[in-house]
């Protein structure tokens, strides 16, 4: 007869290989086959439990299947949320079952409208965009300066989508409803040509709509209106006052160029230096913020005003000049008007009975305002006297240049805040698009315009299916519309749903709990502490990321995951990493499947969510199976299936497969104990009688602890060796013959183990005794 030694070893020398015999074996591939082409129909538990081919299936291989009768009971395993701690799966004593219920979906995940990686990233685009908008003033004033000396003709600027955009935006035109025909007439316009567009049309409609205009307001005013006249009279002056001003923006615009009444430049530029300047200004101006680019033209027309200002009246009655001195001075206050502005400047600061001392308490603002310029008590100059000199202008400036966008920045804030705290009160997609500081936020944030885009268009993408190429989303060929999209977790239905995550939740918790336990099991207080921290870091940064790229840029992250999957982060490279990442699970001559502990590498890219090109992947939503269920799955029924198949025909070389493949894992001796296999090899490779299973708990913990470094088990050396002492003391308990040779494996002499006696006297001892 073979001895369990040889036998073992025939098996586990090369486990690729002897798993590979398993899985060609004719029942184990139709099984195998069956699971795998079926369970991604599966949707319920219901349809799991009912389909038994599927269900024993899975059972045998995580060890279950005594318990495959057990239906209402498994039922309860499956439905529980993993991440609640006090769920059922979790508050059993046998981790198998919790290790079934992990390796499928039923409970599904945390239904959010936002992550908090989605709203990180929300409010990051919003405030890029905000940087944003005076690069792309500076960039789009540069190329405008630049081409438009180059244009000949009305076609060319029209044709031309950044010089059109540039124009129409400083001209307030919209670029989704304008009429070429009508921007081609009048930039061909010439104001001295009486048959001009410009004075044939334009002209007339002007004075057509200011003479409807005052008649309404004229009429407003006459006693006998009625309320629903007053309204109709009210919204036809809004109209008029709409109308009048794309009017006005009209010929400006016909104003500011010198195209021929052919459309074409007769000789020069489409534009003089004034005429592009002032576009620029527009163009800047147009910008509801105050950005770098307006902030500089403020400051330059200031600079240039205020020598030319003699009195506070002069001053405050220039709204530019006004504003200005407001922001410079931190004056944006609604309780400062014009009125206050002039008696902080005709007050002297010194004086403790003037306006700042007394009405003003002091403030400190009102002082440096009173001392930036010269006018006197009655508002003037004296002779001789500028309104500030060129110090005091650039104080000014200074102030202005460090406080010009704390009024948006505040505002920002603002809006932020509001955001946040409505984002999370929504509870479904009506919500989203009836809440202004929702809607609006999330569409300015991915450079949409709430004002613009159709709520209808808005809710088809955001209940669009990601993880359907076809849906709606991606027909529009928009990366803005797809970003909203992936910011949101809705349903199809328009529910709040689970997000995408790069882990699940359930996922991430088992990854930092498998990591906390391998770096602490066998370590310090420090080092346990160092890996809770490690825990919490990644537990926090992984539901961030949204890319392998990501990922791997984090090495903290990625030495986490390795170690939490029994890799040694040393032993592989970023590079190698990633091939690992984007190998074909099922090509056995893929990167991952080539590598030595190619098992563990599987484990840990199939607790990730991202597909073959490292993006990330949104499975359907109705798949009950995870992605590393399926393959933790495939590989643990082989592996149950080779060690039942070896126990056919010797039970020791079974309790060798299962022991080797499962003291990787023990944390303890009350975890070896715990399991009556692991526990009959650690009693026969310490020849331990039988009564060695009736002590009592503790006591047994002690001769574990004393006899077995679990460490150590961690180590394929130190495992193979005693793992051969193993196989052959199992021969000689049970009587099988082993040949003398191969009992030197065992460790040499008779006086292996403990004897009756000296055990009873072990079981007698106290703790710690």
């Amino acid at each position: 007869m073979v001895s369990t030694y040889l036998d073992y070893n025939l098996i586990a020398r090369d486990m690729k290989v002897s798993l590979k015999r398993v899985s060609d074996q004719t029942i184990v591939a139709r099984d195998t086959q069956y699971y795998r082409e079926n369970i991604g129909n599966v949707t319920s538990v219901d349809e799991f439990l009912a389909d038994y081919r599927l269900y024993s299936y899975a059972m045998k291989a995580y060890g279950l299947s005594d318990m495959i009768e057990s239906v209402a009971f498994m039922r309860k395993v499956l439905e529980g949320d993993l991440s609640d701690d006090n769920s059922f799966a979790n508050k059993l004593t046998d981790d198998r079952y919790r290790e079934f219920a992990m390796a499928f979906s039923f409970s599904g995940g945390t239904a959010v409208s936002q992550t908090e990686a989605q709203l990180d990233e929300l409010i990051g685009l919003y405030n890029t965009g905000i940087l944003n908008i005076g690069e792309t003033q500076k960039e789009e004033t540069r190329y405008y300066n630049i081409v438009i000396d180059k244009i000949t003709s009305v076609d060319q600027l029209l044709n031309d989508d950044r010089l059109r955009s540039y124009v129409f935006t400083a001209y307030g035109i919209d670029e989704n409803t304008y009429s070429r025909q009508t921007i081609r007439s009048i930039l061909s316009s010439n104001s001295d040509d009486p048959d001009s567009y410009e004075n044939t049309v334009l002209e007339p409609r002007l004075s057509e709509l200011e003479t409807a205009k005052a008649e309404a307001q004229a009429r407003l005013k006459e006693p006998d209106v009625t309320a629903a006249e007053r309204l109709e009279l009210e919204a036809k002056i809004a109209t008029y006052n709409k109308s009048i001003a794309a009017t006005n923006n009209y010929l400006a615009m016909a104003a500011a160029f010198d195209f021929d009444a052919a459309g074409t430049v007769a000789a020069g530029a489409a534009q003089t230096a004034g005429n592009k300047e002032a576009t620029n200004e527009l163009y800047v101006y147009s910008s509801p913020r105050v950005t770098p680019q307006t902030a500089l033209l403020n400051k330059a027309y200031f600079e240039e005003k205020i020598a030319s200002i003699t009195t506070v009246d002069q001053l405050v009655a220039d709204t530019r000049l006004y504003d200005y001195v407001r922001t410079a001075f931190d004056l944006n206050q609604v309780t400062i008007v014009p009125a206050t502005i002039k008696n902080i400047l005709t007050s002297d600061p010194d004086d403790p009975n003037s306006y700042i001392n007394t009405i003003g308490k002091g403030n400190e603002n009102y002082k440096a305002l009173a001392r930036a310029f010269n006018f006197q008590a009655d508002g003037t100059l004296a002779s001789g006297d500028a309104a500030q000199t060129a110090e005091q202008t650039t104080l000014t400036s200074n102030r202005y240049m460090t406080r010009y966008n704390d009024k948006d920045d505040e505002a920002d804030e603002k809006a932020i805040s509001a955001y946040k705290t409505a984002v999370a009160r929504m509870t479904s997609l009506d919500d989203f698009i009836d809440t202004a500081k929702i809607y609006d936020f999330a569409l300015t944030a991915v450079g949409l315009d709430p004002d613009t885009e159709s709520a209808r268009t808005i809710k088809r993408v955001l209940t669009s299916d990601l993880a359907d190429p076809e849906s709606f989303v991606y027909t529009l060929k928009d990366e803005r519309y797809l970003t909203l999209a992936k910011l949101f977790n809705f349903t199809t239905t328009g529910e709040v749903g689970v997000p995408a995550l790069a882990q699940s939740e359930t996922q991430i918790q088992e990854t930092a709990k498998t990591y906390i336990v391998n770096k602490s099991r066998f370590g310090s207080e420090d080092d346990k502490a160092a890996a809770k921290e490690e825990g919490e870091y990644y537990t926090a940064e992984i539901a961030k990321i949204s890319a392998l790229d990501e990922f791997l840029a984090d090495s903290r992250l990625v030495s986490f995951a390795l170690e939490a999957n029994g890799i040694d982060p040393e032993s592989v490279t970023v590079d190698l990493i990633r091939d690992i990442f984007t190998s074909n699970l099922d090509d056995p001559e893929s990167v991952i499947n080539q590598q030595e502990n190619s098992a563990a590498f599987v484990a840990l890219v199939t607790s990730f969510n991202f597909d073959s090109e490292g993006n990330l992947l949104r499975e359907a939503k109705d798949v009950i199976i995870t992605r590393q269920g399926l393959y933790e799955t495939l590989d643990r029924y082989l592996h149950q299936t080779l060690e039942e198949q070896a126990g056919e025909n010797n039970q020791g070389v079974r309790l060798a497969l299962y022991f080797e493949r499962m003291a990787g894992s023990l944390v303890d001796a009350y975890d070896l104990l715990a399991d009556d296999a692991l526990a009959e090899v650690f009693r026969t490779i310490f020849s331990l009688p039988d009564e060695f299973s009736s002590m009592d708990i503790d006591q047994q913990a002690k001769i574990v602890e004393k006899n077995l470094d679990l460490e150590k088990l961690s180590d394929p050396d130190e495992l193979k060796k005693l793992l051969a002492r193993f196989t052959v003391l199992y021969d000689l308990e049970n009587n099988m013959g082993v040949d003398p040779i191969v009992s030197v494996l065992a460790g040499g002499g008779g006086s292996i183990g403990i004897s009756a006696d000296t055990l009873m006297q072990l079981s007698q001892l106290r703790i710690g005794g």
